[in-house]
């Protein structure tokens, strides 16, 4: 949602009327997971996607007809179809897409207030009917924290939904819940789509140096909201780091002492100077972050660990290091060092194993049965 959303914003508040297309279930392999989405609105132009190209066109179709006046609609996709290579999914997999119109203007403002509430990185959950219930497909509910809006049809349904949102966005799951029609528990007349919108999660870049501007760049090009921070005012500037959403200029481990840090959190250690690196690795070590790269030559390694023990850490917490940082690519530039970096996070979030897709069998998408 994060990569259309000002284009989106844009159109409600030019008052457009336009589809929304949403990914809500996955079976197999496909190229998009639950919540991915794409808009067509009411000059045809088109945003987003949910299939990487797939199904994209007669995605298109079902908007355009939802646009004129259909009722919204759950649509499937899957290798099985008839016309497997025309509209199916090739990579062998099935998704649930479910297309709903914004038309009124009090359905374009309930989504502009939404939106409103993302790109201000409060968090929220959206739940949608997809079947069953008073309200019928397409009916929604946006839950935060302290309030509610929308409803799907009953008290009893209301009640069970937003309970269940709020749990499911405090652990950022998306997926389809069931409920009776009054929000009975283990029945299955209702299908809901809950959908929670959180933050984007924070990438923090300790060392202002070329490497670390590599690194912010494509920490932002993944959708991570990125720190650089340094102690040395003549490095850590704006103009050095232009696509950073902040830089810092403190010493790193009272900087990291005094942030948030949750468990989707990446820290990137780039300094390799023992007076930042220990400090802040201590420091870093006692939080739940996902991920703490530290670059350096196997020799800054060995020397980084000898002093780090020295500092009372265990072996669980160096562990968790990975240094030297990124994956074996062969890289010399700062660039294609980022690149390294990012793939090891991406390979250490997933699960994957770091080598040629050639080499492997199965399937491509970890966690995805082939």
């Amino acid at each position: 949602m994060h990569d259309i959303l000002p284009g989106l914003r844009a159109r409600c508040a030019a008052g457009t009327p336009l589809a929304l297309a949403t990914v809500v279930a996955v079976h197999g392999s496909a190229p998009r997971d639950p919540g991915a989405v794409m808009v067509v609105d009411a000059a045809g132009t088109v945003l987003g996607s949910v299939s990487g190209g797939c199904v994209e066109g007669d995605v298109y179709e079902v908007a355009r007809e939802v646009l004129a006046g259909a009722a919204p609609r759950v649509v499937s996709y899957g290798i099985s179809d008839d016309e497997a290579f025309g509209v199916g999914l090739t990579c062998g997999g099935t998704i649930e897409v479910l297309v709903r119109a914004y038309a009124s203007e009090a359905e374009l403002a309930g989504l502009a207030a939404l939106l409103d509430l993302i790109a201000a990185d409060v968090p929220v959950a959206e739940a949608t009917v997809l079947s069953g219930g008073a309200a019928g497909t397409g009916a929604r509910l946006v839950v935060r924290a302290t309030d509610v809006s929308g409803t799907l049809g009953t008290e009893g349904l209301d009640a069970a939904v937003t309970d269940d949102a709020r749990g499911l966005l405090e652990q950022g799951l998306t997926g389809i819940q069931w409920y009776g029609a009054h929000g009975q528990r283990r029945m299955q007349e209702v299908s809901v789509f809950v959908r929670p919108h959180a933050p984007p999660p924070r990438m923090l870049v300790f060392g202002a140096i070329d490497h670390a501007a590599a690194t912010a760049r494509i920490g932002s090009f993944l959708g991570y909201r990125v720190t650089v921070c340094d102690a040395r005012p003549a490095f850590a500037t704006r103009e050095r780091f232009p696509t950073a959403d902040e830089v810092v200029r403190a010493w790193p481990h009272d900087y990291l002492e005094a942030t948030e840090v949750d468990a989707r959190t990446v820290i990137c250690v780039l300094t390799h100077d023992p007076k930042f690196d220990v400090p802040l690795l201590v420091a870093a070590l006692r939080t739940p972050a996902a991920y703490i790269g530290v670059m350096g030559s196997r020799r800054t390694h060995r020397d980084r660990l000898a002093r780090l023990r020295e500092a009372g850490v265990d072996e669980a917490a160096l562990a968790r290091l990975a240094s030297p940082v990124g994956l074996d690519l062969g890289a010399r530039t700062p660039e294609e060092t980022a690149v390294s970096i990012a793939a090891e996070i991406i390979q250490h979030r997933w699960g994957g194993t770091g080598r040629p897709l050639g080499e492997l069998t199965g399937a491509i998408h970890h966690g995805i049965t082939p």
